[in-house]
This record gives C-alpha cells, structure tokens and sequence, in this order.
C-alpha cells in the first residue's frame, strides 16, 4: 500500500515548480522587452534569444506537470 499523502506532497512540490517556471518566463520575456526599448535594432537578435529561452523554460514547466500527473494517476490510484 502506497502513502497517498506523501504522493501528494510530491504532487503538490512539482506543481509548484511549474508555477515558478512560469515566473521564470515572464521575466526572460520582461527583460527582453527592456532591451529592444533600449536598442531596437537588437531586435531580432533579442527576440531570438527570447524564444529559445522561453521555450527551454516551458520544456521544464511541461515536464513538472508530467510528473505530477504521473505521482498521481500512476502511484496514486
């Protein structure tokens, strides 16, 4: 018999690295913001490093919720 309120406990943390992954995203998007207002010619350059950023970043958000559903439906059921 599994421990269900430690499953959730682990649940429960990987949520909240997704909730910081998000946080992590707004500000990669903010200070790319910040540096086409300074520099608008930096633009694509910016941007591109903006997009790769972001995308790294919800790679890891993605994976957080995985395996909390996973902790959940798998070894929680």
């Amino acid at each position: 018999m599994t421990d269900v309120g430690l499953i959730a406990i682990a649940a429960a943390i990987s949520i909240a690295s997704s909730g910081c992954s998000s946080i992590g995203e707004g500000w990669i998007c903010r200070n790319a913001i910040e540096g086409i207002a300074r520099n608008p010619e930096a633009y694509g350059k910016l941007r591109t490093g903006m997009i790769i950023g972001c995308a790294l970043v919800e790679t890891c958000g993605i994976y957080a919720l995985l395996i909390s559903i996973l902790l959940i439906f798998v070894y929680g059921g």
